[in-house]
């Protein structure tokens, strides 16, 4: 049947067009009207509903990732997170099995499409001696592994000559400028013509890099912009400064003129503890005014993705049964302490406790999501169909390391290149890079709100209404408040309650006479996931000035009980099955929902508290890669994990 208001929306337009008092309407207005009467939008839902996305997504458009091979566009990294099947740089196609509900194209904004520029030997670009290497470079892929070893770390030699070439003037700045510029043009435009309000929601962003090497001031962001309205031409980047604090100058300045912009840090877990500092970038002490402009610059952080998860370490969480989560890296110096304070989520936000001791703000107080920082335009969220992040460099069984690497040129890359390949248990795996087999299926964003739109979920985003997860879809509700005493965990009305008179995640409650606040947790499993094994709340104080903290099981599946001495559900079998990975969907829940107070609680103390829930193990990638082969898995690598999701915390004043 015809669309016939889209119709009348469209002549409405031309006309106006050729009057001489003509009313201008944006490309991404017209698109809107069309769009809202072409899909039945659903109604917003004052409870709100969960939705999952990925905000760290790079394409073709990133240095690096066009040197892995990748060829996607922004505009294939949506369809590819709306359902559709994209191509992989090594030539098999991708697709999730359920579409995400919102999606972020966050390119490099340094050399912002100048690999892609250098590579087209049509451009002005092409012709300087350095983008010699790069040309036609992805026209012809070669999946041989003298190829693939060539491709890796191409792009470092690039922007080293690039850097050099600007610096002594031989290289025109104005050149790299406008590719970027353009670049990011086409990016919003991307993102603008995938928005389906109330469907799909897509964000206008890219990502800020500002190492140089890692546990060099690792301090990478991704900028997500709330709307697209009046951005600017010109995006920030690492040739404006390495500074973080002078990316939050320039955000604040665009919020002046009514662009709103949010940054997530990234991979603090790699950041040399500089992530979460006691002194700024230059460092100088903290003050009130740093405090309150990283508050309003950055309300979230990334918890987890392929790099590894940074909600804490072994070594700083040592009576955290679960801290080693997907938490080793094979980067060198990753067991020095003076690496890890200051690199983890936890400890940040028991460092933020000390500042509020030392009658400043808490610079650390913000909320959790997950994403993937995958390079090929779709993210690797599940173990089973993992396919890693760079392409061409891990997008096989054998590259990333999950298998034995025989045959010839096995022996050969032992001949000539012994760096390149591992001897575990017998056998020889290819080692391209250390890291390639600490890779993980990580992450996804989780958000509560209304409804789907870039205002409602953006404003979850603001009010730190979130909570990452490692991939599944596992949906947490948080609250805590003084008026949960009286509820009943089968009200009908336990939400609507729980938000008008209490306190959910990201938000802050103050304490009220000599008791704990009641706590409310409701975990819901993934339903193409495992069952859930147990929810925990995780507590941090300080006590004489040193950091403490605990983990309480508040509620375990199949009804077991919990310890009062260890605050540890009972051990059950799980019933996972190595040989296939098979495992039993009945052992475990798909729900739980559970009341808690603390029975720790002491009066007039800062804490704060946050939720994890926990799947039953299941086999991690490396070990579903090996059994496809035929192969046994490494001996080095865990052959299980156990997914997880993280709520954002919340915070008691004690003052």
């Amino acid at each position: 049947m015809p669309n016939f208001k889209s119709f009348w929306i469209l002549i409405f337009l031309i006309l106006n067009a050729c009057s001489e008092s003509e009313q201008k309407i944006s490309t991404e207005q017209y698109a809107q009207e069309i769009k809202k009467d072409i899909y039945p939008r659903p109604k917003p839902n004052p409870d709100k509903n969960a939705y999952f996305g990925d905000l760290h997504v790079h394409t073709a458009n990133s240095f690096d990732a066009y040197t892995f091979g990748t060829i996607s566009t922004p505009a294939d990294a949506y369809r590819f997170a709306q359902g559709e099947a994209i191509p992989h740089p090594t030539g098999y196609k991708i697709q999730l099995k359920k579409p995400l509900d919102f999606y972020a194209v966050t390119d490099h904004a340094v050399f912002l499409g100048l690999l892609k520029e250098s590579a087209d030997t049509s451009t002005e670009f092409s012709k300087y001696e350095l983008s010699k290497p790069m040309h036609d470079l992805n026209k012809t892929v070669s999946n041989s592994i003298f190829s693939i070893l060539k491709r890796n770390g191409l792009f470092r030699a690039f922007g080293a000559e690039l850097a050099a070439g600007v610096e002594d003037g031989s290289i025109d700045r104005d050149i790299i400028q406008n590719v970027g510029n353009s670049v990011w043009k086409k990016t919003i435009k991307a993102a603008n013509d995938a928005y389906k309000p109330g469907i799909f929601t897509t964000f206008a962003g890219y990502e800020f890099t500002s190492s140089v090497e890692l546990y060099d001031n690792y301090l990478h962001r991704n900028v997500i912009f709330k709307n697209t309205k009046n951005l600017p031409e010109r995006i920030f980047s690492r040739a404006d400064s390495l500074n973080p604090e002078k990316l939050w100058d320039w955000m604040d300045g665009l919020r002046e003129s009514g662009v709103e912009s949010l940054a997530i840090p990234h991979n603090s877990n790699i950041s040399g503890g500089s992530a979460f500092s006691m002194n700024d970038y230059n460092g100088g002490p903290i003050d009130e005014a740093y405090v309150n402009q990283r508050l309003r610059n950055e309300p979230l952080t990334e918890i987890t993705q392929a790099k590894g998860t940074s909600e804490t370490h072994p070594f700083l969480s040592k009576n955290d049964e679960w801290a080693n989560f997907e938490a080793k890296t094979n980067v060198e110096g990753e067991n020095l302490m003076s690496n890890l304070k200051g690199s983890y989520v936890r400890d940040a936000y028991l460092r933020g406790l000390m500042f509020e001791e030392m009658s400043l703000s808490n610079p650390y107080k913000f909320g959790v999501i997950g994403s993937s920082d995958t390079h090929v335009a779709g993210g690797s969220y599940t173990e089973e169909t993992h396919f890693s992040k760079i392409g061409l460099l891990d997008g096989e069984p054998y590259l990333r390391g999950s298998v034995p690497f025989r045959g010839f040129y096995g022996f050969i890359s032992k001949v000539f290149r012994p760096q390149t390949v591992s001897e575990i248990g017998g056998e020889s795996y290819l080692n391209i890079g250390t890291r390639l087999i600490r890779f993980g299926s990580s992450g996804l964003a989780g958000v509560w709100a209304e409804e789907n739109t870039r205002e409602s979920i953006y404003d979850a985003f603001r009010r730190k209404e979130t909570f990452g997860t490692s991939g599944p879809r596992i949906k947490v509700r948080f609250f805590a408040g003084y008026n949960l005493e009286d509820a009943e965990l089968s009200d009908l009305g336990l939400i609507k309650d729980a938000y008008v008179k209490n306190i959910p995640m990201g938000g802050t409650i103050n304490q009220v006479g000599d008791e704990s606040p009641r706590f409310l947790v409701w975990a819901i499993s993934d339903p193409l996931g495992a069952p859930l094994q147990r929810v925990q709340i995780i507590k941090g104080w300080l006590e004489e000035g040193e950091h403490r903290e605990k983990v309480f099981d508040i509620a375990c599946s199949e009804n077991a009980n919990i310890n009062p001495t260890t605050h540890r559900c009972e051990d059950y079998d799980t019933n996972i099955n190595l040989d296939d990975c098979s495992i039993d969907l009945k052992t475990g829940d798909p729900e739980i929902k559970t009341f808690w107070k603390d029975p720790e609680f002491k009066k007039d103390q800062n804490t704060f508290y946050y939720a994890r829930v926990l799947e039953n193990p299941t086999c991690r990638w490396s070990t579903w890669d090996a059994i496809r082969a035929g192969e046994k898995p490494r001996q080095d690598i865990p052959m299980t994990i156990q997914e997880r999701a993280w709520s954002s915390p919340i915070w008691l004043s004690g003052s």
